[in-house]
């Protein structure tokens, strides 16, 4: 028979890396009309400072001063017979792109129009991680995407361990009473938490009433509690119930023979138990057939016989022998 431990042994946690995509790098083109239109542009960052402090003054916008100057070098540039192509237009603020370009995500961007969704930080000078279609920064991507160790509630940046309907850092995956770490063996649930199977038997498997180890495998239901077959024995000569029958006494298990020794109830006679009528005498029980005289071997009767020297004896041979 098999006991029921009220908890199944899961199979061995697994360990899988966490869905993290690799941090991307933007990639501008280098083209030589980018190279043209970045040698115009640095021109143009000379008088920049001038004309925001012109356009603050006055009142005008700077991107409006910006875009104007723009469009005043493309008709110079056009008067001269050069017609400058922008590179792309940028995926933010949707404007043509004159100068430096970046590409990233399928599409291109003013380098500083690329920037963490989250917040706000320009991406353009170093890695990146993509959801969703969007940008972010290392630090916001693991903040708002990354799943937490149900241990310590920590970000879980590396490996995640699954288990329990939960994820965990793997080295926060322990016995809940000793804290060893699970090895190959795998570990058992009791009330959501998880435990090692030394600790879990000794917690939760029911005790043998014999040996008070716990019973895992075969084991025998009686005496209002359970043991190893190997336990259930006569309390006094630890002998095995072959027939399968057994008698109880103050909850332990005896055989025929000691459990009337304890109750008294053996035969002076022959040393068997008496079960059934029974003659008292002189402190003493006796099958009926067994209390006979000790010297004519003729069965006595209560109240005709003699005793001595804890024998008993009929009138006659007590008589001849004694008086």
């Amino acid at each position: 028979l098999g006991v029921d431990t009220t908890a199944s042994p899961l199979s061995a946690v697994s360990s899988t890396p966490v869905p993290v995509p690799k941090p991307l790098l933007p990639s501008p083109p280098l083209t030589e009309a980018a190279r043209q239109l970045d040698e115009l542009l640095a021109d143009l960052g000379h008088t920049q400072s001038k004309l925001v402090a012109a356009g603050q003054g006055a009142g005008v916008p700077t991107e409006c001063l910006l875009d104007n100057m723009l469009d005043s070098l493309t008709r110079d540039l056009q008067e001269l017979g050069i017609t400058a192509a922008p590179a792309g237009v940028c995926a933010a603020c949707c404007k043509p792109i004159a100068g430096k370009v970046l590409t990233a995500l399928g599409k291109t961007w003013h380098p500083e129009h690329f920037t963490c969704a989250r917040c706000g930080q320009e991406l353009d000078k170093g890695p990146f991680f993509e959801h969703g279609g969007r940008a972010f920064c290392e630090e916001d991507y693991h903040q708002a995407f990354s799943p937490r160790c149900a241990y310590c509630a920590g970000l879980i940046r590396q490996k995640v361990l699954t288990a329990l309907e939960q994820t965990w850092h793997p080295e926060h995956f322990f016995c809940a009473h000793c804290g060893k770490v699970f090895g190959d063996e795998g570990f058992l649930e009791r009330n959501g938490k998880p435990y090692c199977h030394q600790d879990f038997l000794a917690m939760f498997a029911p005790k043998c009433q014999g040996c008070e180890r716990p019973v895992v495998d075969n084991y025998l239901s009686a005496l209002q509690g359970v043991w190893h077959a190997e336990c259930f024995v006569c309390t006094e000569c630890l002998t095995g119930f072959t027939g399968g029958s057994f008698f109880e006494l103050e909850g332990r298990p005896y055989c025929e023979l000691h459990f009337h020794q304890r109750q008294g109830t053996i035969c002076h006679g022959c040393g068997r138990p008496v079960s059934g009528r029974c003659v008292t005498a002189a402190g003493h029980r006796y099958h009926p057939e067994h209390f006979v005289c000790t010297y004519c071997l003729g069965r006595l009767h209560k109240g005709t016989f003699r005793e001595r020297d804890d024998k008993m004896y009929c009138q006659p041979c007590h008589d001849k022998l004694f008086v």
